[in-house]
């Protein structure tokens, strides 16, 4: 018996719904982990914690030294000044370090920015501890001011011993209209 449809509009509008869960499904199912692999094969990307560490003394290792590089970075559209007090540094696994960036705002308006920090190599950042850090929160700066944004972090003494050189890297975000929406919102 041949079944006809009364209204194919229906039916196609739920193969439509149906194609965009299964498209939405593999966006965030396969590729999220997928890029997730990728860039751990290829040591791209090294993702470091949102969440200051809570040190654990554990002594340090003078043996050892390690060059951490620091490399500030404006998102396209960005006008703000921003970069490290110091490009490079050198630590010893176990020790507390502090370091400073600096950011300021050409404009006459005040501005909010986040900056995402990246570590390289990827392998690395599991051994790369913040305990204060300015990409914690959101930085707002009135217009024509400057900023000293501290930076406070601990290189864990178990880092492999052929890792010799740790890049900290910032590229730093306009959130003003995101902020300003959020709180226009409420």
């Amino acid at each position: 018996m041949i079944r006809v449809n009364a209204n194919p509009a229906i039916d196609t509008t739920i193969k439509l719904v149906g194609v965009a869960v299964v498209m939405f499904a593999f966006v965030f199912v396969v590729m999220v982990p997928l890029y997730d692999v990728l860039c751990d094969a290829l040591g791209i990307n090294g993702k470091t914690s949102g969440e200051a560490y809570t040190a654990v003394q554990a002594g340090v290792d003078e043996s050892r030294e390690i060059t951490i590089q620091f490399v500030a970075t404006n998102n396209e559209g960005m006008p703000w000044e921003f970069r490290p007090q110091s490009t490079m540094i050198n630590v010893h696994p176990g020790a507390v370090n502090d370091t400073v960036f600096y950011a300021r705002n050409p404009l006459p308006e005040a501005m909010v920015a986040q900056a995402i920090p990246s570590v390289s190599p990827s392998r690395a950042a599991e051994y790369f501890h913040k305990t204060e850090c300015f990409c914690f929160n959101q930085q707002p700066l009135e217009g024509l001011s400057d900023v000293q944004m501290p930076l406070q972090f601990i290189v864990d003494q178990d880092l492999p011993s052929d890792i010799k050189t740790i890049t900290l890297s910032y590229t730093i975000f306009d959130v003003t209209e995101m902020v300003n929406g959020a709180v226009a919102v409420r």
